[in-house]
């Protein structure tokens, strides 16, 4: 129960704090005659929905147990679009701008070092890519290759079980030599005379 009603709640910020905002700037944005002010109004929102989402990710943790926390951010973002309240002028305006034109100079070095830093980072990301690409590629060149000498395996052996011509008579030849052959029958009607002398001597 908990857990559907979680779900229901991320869909309606979803809803109210992204695709209904992003439908409405790209009508602004789209007319013949555009609205300066309507246009900066939907800049300032989306500047505020960005810092949001970034301390949101820090503090999610330590403040996403109060109750009805969910509910909150929901209407914070009804809020801040709503024609009525048109909270979005205001918390720029007190909050968001102060802070941002104290802090600009220090922004703007930290950007540049990220920026230098984010070359270096996709540098080596591509890098990486490359090196799995290439091995996963070989990888793949030695499975279809293995798998292809298989295949020819068996073609091997039964080539390998016919022996030659030359071979088949060597084994007859040794079949030969070990099997005893019977006396010729000459020595055998010998044997059978000396059986009988030697009996009739006996006698």
């Amino acid at each position: 129960m908990f857990r559907v009603r979680e779900d229901g709640i991320t869909q309606q910020r979803i809803v109210l704090g992204y695709a209904y905002p992003a439908y409405e700037c790209f009508k602004c944005v789209e007319e013949n005659k555009t609205d300066v002010d309507q246009l900066r109004f939907w800049c300032q929102y989306w500047i505020i929905v960005a810092m949001l989402t970034v301390f949101e990710r820090a503090g999610d943790d330590f403040v996403s147990w109060l109750p009805m926390y969910g509910e909150a951010k929901v209407a914070l973002f009804v809020y801040l679009w709503h024609s009525k309240t048109k909270g979005t002028t205001y918390v720029y305006q007190t909050f968001v701008r102060p802070y941002v034109s104290k802090h600009e100079g220090e922004f703007d070095r930290h950007l540049v070092e990220f920026r230098a830093r984010a070359g270096g980072l996709f540098l080596m990301y591509w890098q990486c890519v490359a090196r799995y690409g290439h091995a996963r590629f070989f990888e793949i060149l030695e499975y279809l290759s293995s798998q292809s000498s298989a295949s020819n395996h068996p073609q091997n052996n039964k080539s390998e079980a016919q022996p030659s011509q030359a071979e088949r008579e060597e084994i007859l030849k040794a079949a030969q030599v070990a099997i005893p052959h019977p006396p010729p029958p000459e020595k055998q009607s010998q044997g059978r005379k000396m059986t009988g002398f030697q009996k009739t001597k006996r006698v």
